[in-house]
């Protein structure tokens, strides 16, 4: 009798150890499945983090190409502009500059017509000296207001200051302007008014040549 209540207590613990253990392993299931599970909501909220802060860099990236994008369009707006004030302040009186030349034209007409034997009439003279006074202060004013003649003459042809009017026969080089019809001008360092020329054109000498033959021929 002793005997199997021995053996009942033993199972009754053994029953007991046994239930101990599976509450352990399932205790030390549950515990390793909570770290993992902390494991992977630390993880996740790691990620989201990251996310987070790349998706910050991003957007700061964008706003500073977004700033510098507006201060390069700030500076090249700063900069027409100034180039705008500064080119109104040199050629906005171009208009006026270039009706006024005509007023130099005609006074230098005047004073080519005057006939030489006029000059020695003492009136004359004065009215000579007075227009060629007129004249100097005329060009002077042009000149502090950045207008000035165009060195045409004896200088290659440049269809950007000059404007060819007629081709004259020269032994010369060809294609140089040796004959000034009209002045040309320009303010600062814009063309205000070309000059009318007439260009050098190369006579061919064997041209000539034959022609002299020609003639000599003919009177025989």
């Amino acid at each position: 009798m002793n005997e199997k209540n021995e053996k009942s207590d033993q199972e009754n613990v053994d029953n007991v150890k046994e239930d101990n253990l599976e509450a352990n392993q399932e205790n030390q299931i549950d515990k390793e499945s909570n770290v993992e599970n902390v494991e992977n909501d630390e993880k996740v909220e790691e990620n989201d983090q990251n996310s987070t802060i790349s998706d910050l860099e991003k957007n700061l990236e964008q706003l500073k190409d977004e700033k510098l994008r507006l201060l390069a369009d700030m500076e090249n707006l700063r900069k027409r502009s100034e180039k705008e004030r500064s080119d109104s302040l040199k050629y906005g009186s171009a208009n006026l500059a270039r009706e006024m030349l005509s007023v130099g034209d005609n006074l230098s007409r005047a004073l080519d017509n005057i006939p030489e034997d006029g000059k020695d009439n003492e009136h004359i003279s004065n009215l000579i000296d007075g227009l060629k006074m007129v004249q100097k202060e005329f060009f002077s004013i042009l000149e502090k207001n950045g207008v000035e003649k165009i060195d045409a003459l004896n200088k290659k042809f440049d269809h950007n200051y000059h404007q060819a009017m007629m081709e004259i026969d020269s032994e010369e080089q060809e294609g140089i302007v040796i004959k000034e019809i009209q002045t040309g001008y320009i303010m600062h360092d814009r063309l205000l008014r070309p000059t009318m020329a007439g260009i050098s054109k190369k006579v061919e000498k064997t041209k000539e040549v034959s022609d002299d033959t020609d003639k000599k021929n003919e009177k025989k």
